[in-house]
Order: structure tokens, then sequence, then C-alpha cells
């Protein structure tokens, strides 16, 4: 019963969820993630009414140098691409677009991360990522 548990206590420490909403705001300035963890999962939810058209929001995770880049590179791409370009090799994760009411989830390998790189999620729909964006760390 005991092993039971902490194995289900370990799968809950690898993946968190994290909100948008319509003020173009995140509830998490930081999300942790544990050395253990082979991957990590990250639930994005939408909990404001407006729909992706006005006021989408995904979750994508870049080494913090590499945020303009994406973003710039996003735009271009458009609605239909997620706002992320087609094989972008500085995105390491990412969700796509949702609107109100809606989720999406994305699972990456930590293997991607290295301990003391400075990583950062934002949201790449266009004008989001100035404010909307915290950072990540691999840790102990």
């Amino acid at each position: 019963m005991l092993a039971g548990l902490s194995s289900s206590v370990l799968a809950a420490d690898c993946s968190t969820e994290i909100d948008g909403n319509d003020a173009m705001q995140f509830n998490k300035a930081s999300i942790s993630v544990p050395q253990s963890c082979k991957q990590f999962t990250v639930k994005l939810k939408h909990s404001g009414k407006l729909p992706k058209t006005a006021m989408g929001h995904n979750w994508v995770l870049s080494k913090t140098a590499d945020v303009q880049g994406i973003a710039t590179d996003g735009m271009a791409a458009g609605a239909a691409k997620n706002y992320v370009k087609d094989g972008d090799a500085r995105v390491i994760a990412h969700t796509k677009v949702v609107g109100g009411g809606e989720s999406d989830a994305v699972t990456f390998q930590t293997g991607k991360l290295k301990a003391g790189e400075s990583y950062t999620y934002f949201c790449s729909f266009p004008g989001h990522s100035g404010i909307m964006k915290g950072s990540l760390q691999l840790t102990k």
C-alpha cells in the first residue's frame, strides 16, 4: 500500500497545471521541475471567457535568451501553427493555443534541461510574451 502511495506522489511531482486568463496573465510566476522526473507534463487551462481568436494562450518553453526570436517567428507562423514556427529547435515544448474554457497539455523529456540554465515559459500569441511569462528551473 505504501509503495503505491509513494509512486503516485512521485508522479504528481512530475506535472503541473497553469492557468491563463482574459487579463493576459499566468497564475504562476515560476515552475520547478525535479531532476528525478524523466519527463514533465504541463497542463494549460484558460479560465477566461474570450475565444482563442481574441485572447488565445499557449505555453511555450525555451531558453530565456531565445524567447524574443521564438515569439517573433511565431507571429509570422500564425494562428494555424499555434504561433510556433514549424520545426523551431529553440522550442523545448509547447501546447496548442486555447481559448476561454479550453485546455491542452504537453509532456517533454527533462533530459533537454540543464541545471543552472535559465529557462522561460511564455505565451507566443501576438503581443502576449512581454508580460505573460515565467521562469522554469530544474531542481534537485
